[in-house]
């Protein structure tokens, strides 16, 4: 015969939010590790805007670099959904 008890199962209830919470906490490098690559991607950009800056050289940089920017502009949500 078994028997049943319903600690054991308020006890297995209880600790599920708190692993959601720390898988979420374990992956804090994502928002780091995009806006790394996107500073990578559009460090060219960035040499030539600080040698010669002009509108039309801004304007390329977002048409060619969409996601890029896009991750830079994105990044402080993304860091606070993470933390």
């Amino acid at each position: 015969m078994v028997e049943y008890h319903p600690r054991a199962h308020a006890v297995a209830t209880v600790h599920t939010p708190v692993r959601d919470q720390e898988s979420r906490r374990a992956w804090p490098l994502i928002p780091l590790l995009l806006a790394l690559l996107a500073l990578v991607d559009l460090r060219e950009e960035f040499l030539l805007l600080t040698d010669h800056f002009t509108f039309t050289s801004l304007v390329f940089l977002v048409r060619v670099h969409p996601l890029a920017v896009a991750v830079l502009i994105l990044f402080p949500s993304l860091w606070k959904r993470y933390r």
